[in-house]
């Protein structure tokens, strides 16, 4: 998408609905999506209700801003995943409860259910504790992001990215829900895991798992 009046506005709109969704509230979180040499960003400290598209940053590769405001504190894990992930185009940040809580236990999410694979992998990493806004953090993200579309950040919260908006947005749901299926598990037991070889071919599948036409005609039955 090149109209950039299009793409301000449909990060507008999607900060709006990780409020709606309840994986934000307030001012907590950020997003971005790459666009002309850079990124556009939500900015800093500021609500999804007050948000318009003229409030996003644009924030070059070099590090040059254009826009009336600061960008997110956290624009250097943006910047980073960018700069190392060349089919990502979208990141989201929320502090959504479930995953933030399995945030603040510090373990990863493990191959409890298949789904976990919707991140690229058979775990989705908890990076360690480094204090929000610091290159210390976005070297611990991008390490916890390696081969993934998402990780949590220990006592902070989560991170998803995607080749679209949508489908960072739709990561970062996915995993909220999956911590919280998770945690609910642990409240009566360890959950077994799924090993190895049975998450190979869940990602395997995943590879190919895309959305087809129906078929017209006779169904294979008839």
């Amino acid at each position: 998408m090149n109209d950039e009046g299009a793409v301000r506005s449909e990060l507008v709109a999607a900060q709006r609905r990780l409020d709606a969704l309840g994986l934000n509230r307030g001012s907590s979180g950020n997003l971005s999506q790459r666009f002309g040499g850079g990124m556009l960003i939500t900015p800093t400290g500021m609500g999804a209700d007050e948000l318009g598209p003229d409030d996003l940053v644009w924030m070059g590769e070099d590090g040059d801003l254009r826009g009336r405001w600061q960008p997110s504190s956290e624009w250097h894990f943006h910047q980073a995943i960018y700069a190392q992930r060349p089919e990502l185009n979208a990141i989201v940040h929320t502090h959504s409860v479930h995953a933030t809580a399995l945030a603040c236990l510090r373990r990863d999410l493990p191959s409890f259910h298949y789904m976990v694979a919707v991140a690229g992998g058979d775990s989705v990493r908890c990076a360690p504790y480094r204090l929000f806004g610091t290159e210390a953090l976005s070297a611990a993200v991008i390490d916890a992001m390696r081969d993934r579309l998402a990780c949590l950040m220990a006592n902070h919260g989560l991170v998803a990215a995607g080749n679209t908006l949508s489908q960072a947005i739709k990561v970062a749901q996915e995993i909220e829900s999956l911590c919280e299926m998770f945690l609910k598990a642990l409240a009566v037991g360890e959950p077994v895991l799924l090993g190895a070889a049975e998450m190979a071919e869940v990602i395997e599948r995943f590879r190919s798992y895309v959305k087809t036409p129906r078929r017209s005609g006779p169904s294979p039955t008839g």
